[in-house]
């Protein structure tokens, strides 16, 4: 097994496997003795071939892939494993003996070796483990593997934000370049390698200063890989249909009214999963790749007639403000959309800083500290003075701490989370799930904690159901209850961009091994992996297998945040 350190070159795939610690169980699950196997299922480019491959790893298995060069040969997928000129019943007598067959790309294989899959998995000797991609047209013998029940079916969602960050967290990008990626790639990672390799090579990615990060403004590179997923954009035909989604690209950061626009034209596009109509009757590009593609497709003097005056997003830009502010008011930081804001941070436009430091606070609310940090510096840019910008950079960068007037909730709420719930008597929201959580911290009570944290990560407060969770685990008596709470702190935490607070603290390297906890300690006191190596006298490929599946667990890429994960305060090895 090859090692890959997160780091600049992070580019250069392969890249680490990320998230997915389901769906391995499950696919593993499958492969246990006296099951039949599985099918994984999924849009192309969303992993799954790299799901498998990680499931199976170390066992004995044989593996076929179906290619459209070949769906016209019979067995042209097994010519490695059986003759070419063998009948399918001979077929699957000689492939009886085989303890796991792994079956990639099956919706391209041709009809006899479909047939062949499909008797095997009806005799039941041969574990398979099959993935097929969705939207494609695939040989009724495959589909029946899961529509007849002969085998059980995962059906792969696109990798969350949470893990693309995860993936891409030694590119050295900035966290709203991330969520830009995400939004456009919707979980296809082969679409992201391409975008990030043409914006690596094109000098698209500029230093953000002061951060080592890079960022993403403007265009979108329109890659052949991109004109392939904007064909069914490009390539319409009917009357007025381009014109309708060249208008919308240039206009969907604002609700669109329906007036001016054909209806005929609109039913169409909607019935083909072009566009989507809200219950308001605002339309959108349905896919936010089309939108990108189409603008940055457009001559200049088309952008130019199409594009909307700058000050037209002020009253929607607002509109989103005074909204973000009221879910903060109603302690409800659940997602919202935002088009308007991301639309303009893409372009790279200049944002109001009032605008900006509330994209901040609401951020940092939701535990995604480095996304604070980024909005901050956005409406610094233009007012480098703002008061409220400097302020929420310095809370998301954890420079100064919650610091308030005294009767404020925040400063309150802020004891309860540093464990001092005395302090926040009777100036928490009476009845709120702040005032909920400082009440059972007080009480020591750690199921009532639990149930506080869930509360918390509901309304969208992942670091501070973070932080409840953890306090659950030293309440606890019963060790069990105790490592649930465990598990589910690290699990939020993993979510909040290594949010370092001091509830948090301790609880990670309880998750890893001893010989992990050792590597990981020389690593966090800047050993090289050779210098682990030789001081351990284990390989360097052993000792970067090691700091693979810690980083795994620790839910980081990054060598830089082991020294606070070893070190800080109330370590727990346990």
């Amino acid at each position: 097994m090859r090692t890959y350190e997160q780091d600049a070159k992070t580019l250069e795939l392969p890249w680490p496997f990320t998230g997915r610690a389901d769906e391995l169980e499950l696919v593993r699950g499958g492969l246990a003795s006296g099951r039949p196997g599985i099918v994984v299922t999924g849009p192309a480019g969303h992993g799954k071939t790299r799901l498998i491959t990680e499931a199976v790893r170390g066992t004995d298995h044989a593996r076929v892939t179906g290619t459209p060069e070949a769906r016209d040969l019979p067995l042209a997928a097994f010519a490695h494993l059986v003759p070419d000129t063998v009948s399918l019943h001979h077929a699957v007598r000689a492939l009886s003996g085989l303890r796991l067959l792994v079956v990639d790309d099956a919706q391209l294989l041709d009809e006899t070796s479909a047939a062949l899959v499909h008797q095997l998995a009806v005799h039941g000797r041969t574990r398979l483990v099959v993935a097929a991609a969705d939207g494609v047209p695939a040989p009724a013998a495959v589909s029946r593997l899961w529509t007849g029940e002969l085998l059980p079916r995962l059906a792969l969602a696109p990798l969350s934000r949470e893990d693309t960050a995860q993936l891409l967290a030694g590119a050295g990008l900035e966290p709203l370049t991330v969520r830009r990626l995400h939004r456009a790639c919707r979980g296809d990672l082969r679409l992201l390698r391409d975008l990030l390799t043409a914006l690596a090579g094109s000098g698209r990615l500029t230093p953000v200063p002061g951060t080592g990060e890079r960022a993403w403004r403007g265009a979108l590179p329109v890659t052949a890989a991109v004109r392939e997923r904007l064909a069914p954009a490009l390539e319409r035909s009917g009357p007025g249909e381009r014109a309708v989604l060249d208008r919308l690209a240039f206009a969907e950061p604002l609700p669109l009214p329906l007036d001016g626009l054909d209806p005929d034209v609109l039913e169409r596009l909607e019935a083909d999963g072009l566009i989507d109509v809200d219950d308001a009757g605002a339309v959108t590009l349905a896919h936010p790749l089309h939108g990108a593609a189409l603008r940055a497709a457009a001559g200049r003097l088309r952008a130019r007639r199409l594009a909307r005056a700058d000050d037209a997003h002020g009253p929607a830009l607002a509109a989103e403000q005074r909204t973000l502010v009221r879910r903060m008011e109603r302690l409800d930081v659940r997602p919202l959309p935002t088009p308007v804001g991301e639309w303009l941070v893409a372009q790279g436009t200049a944002l109001p800083a009032g605008y900006a430091a509330v994209r901040a606070r609401f951020a940092r609310l939701r535990g995604e500290l480095r996304e604070a940090a980024a909005w901050a510096r956005e409406g610094l840019r233009e007012n480098p003075l703002d008061g409220g910008c400097r302020g929420e950079l310095a809370l998301a960068e954890g420079q100064v701490g919650e610091v308030a007037d005294p009767d404020d909730v925040r400063a309150a709420y802020d004891a309860v989370r540093l464990g001092e719930p005395a302090r926040a008597a009777g100036r928490l929201p009476a009845g709120s799930v702040l005032a909920r959580h400082a009440d059972a911290l007080a009480r020591g009570d750690g199921a009532a904690l639990d149930r506080a944290a869930e509360a918390l990560a509901a309304r969208g407060f992942l670091l501070y159901a973070a932080e409840a969770h953890a306090q659950a685990v030293r309440a606890h008596r019963d060790p069990r209850a105790a490592r649930l709470s465990r598990t589910r702190a690290l699990a939020l935490a993993r979510r909040c961009e290594g949010a370092r607070t001091p509830a948090l603290a301790g609880l990670v390297l309880g998750e890893l091994t001893a010989r992990q906890q050792q590597i990981v300690t020389l690593a966090a006191a800047g050993l090289s992996n050779r210098e682990i190596a030789e001081r351990l006298t284990l390989s360097v490929r052993t000792v970067g297998n090691h700091l693979y599946g810690a980083y795994t667990r620790l839910g980081t890429g990054d060598r830089g945040a082991l020294p606070w994960l070893v070190d800080g305060p109330e370590r727990e090895t346990a």
